[in-house]
């Protein structure tokens, strides 16, 4: 059964959201205070964030900002980049990585086992209507998609 079929099962209203989550982490030195910057750099999270949110079509949203393509233009971040320049996701990704803190669209924490070793966990998560995943149908893998029912939360794994 596909993820679409199942989505399909549920009946769920064209205006109901899912919830996609990407999570990866990183075996890190927090006292270093890089914890962070290792983990983007050793995870594929910020790839996988900015090649969901790159397809236009794709109404990938947060609740802090709305369309989360169309923030990032309306702050001028995706001013440098030239259509069809290159690669667009490519471009994203760092854009995204260069910008983290002042972002601040992927959370992330650290686990802490001793006075230097850890684990630093990146979770991405965005919000799209069911209707525009179900019209533009995202090739999407690894994500975890989770939407609310009648009868409880309903989670997918892609």
């Amino acid at each position: 059964m596909t993820t679409i079929t199942k989505l399909q099962s549920l009946r769920l209203a064209d205006d109901a959201m899912l919830t996609l989550t990407y999570e990866e982490g990183a075996d890190v030195f927090h006292y270093t205070g890089n914890e962070v910057e290792d983990a983007i750099n050793e995870t594929s999270v910020i790839q996988e964030f900015a090649s969901l949110i790159s397809d236009s079509k794709l109404d990938a949203r947060n609740s802090w900002h709305g369309n989360i393509l169309e923030y990032l233009r309306g702050e001028d971040l995706l001013e440098d980049y030239e259509r069809g320049s290159g690669n667009f996701d490519e471009y994203l990704a760092e854009v995204l990585a260069d910008n983290f803190y002042d972002i601040d669209m992927i959370e992330h924490s650290t686990e802490k086992y001793d006075h230097k070793r850890g684990f630093t966990t990146l979770t991405a998560e965005v919000q799209v209507p069911v209707s525009n995943y179900l019209e533009v149908v995202p090739f999407i893998t690894g994500w975890t998609i989770s939407v609310e029912t009648e009868v409880g939360t309903v989670t997918i794994n892609t």
